[in-house]
């Protein structure tokens, strides 16, 4: 990548802007719409959780896009996801004993 031409959709006009990397990204929406009905959402449609990972259904983790609205990158999602792994782990655990 050695630049990007940038189009504002409002006025038509282009810029260009020189650029060793571009990062794309498709929105700030969560994709959550078909959860709506089956576990508690926010005010901005990311799934709610409490105690890190743990939604409102029992035995049921969340972690990455469809509940990070503040940092929403890569490698906090890998994070979470991590986290969400172990959350359900030890849930799992906990129906055995």
């Amino acid at each position: 990548v050695t630049g990007v031409v940038l189009k504002n959709i409002e006025t038509n006009a282009t810029t260009e802007h020189q650029t060793n990397g571009l990062f794309v990204a498709i929105g700030y929406t969560p994709a959550t719409t078909f959860l709506k009905d089956q576990l508690a959402l926010n005010e901005k449609g990311y799934v709610a959780v409490h105690d890190r990972t743990r939604t409102s259904v029992e035995g049921v983790f969340a972690a990455g896009d469809v509940e990070d609205h503040r940092y929403r990158q890569a490698v906090t999602a890998a994070a979470g996801g991590c986290m969400a792994a172990i959350d359900a782990e030890r849930w799992l655990a906990e129906q055995t004993e």
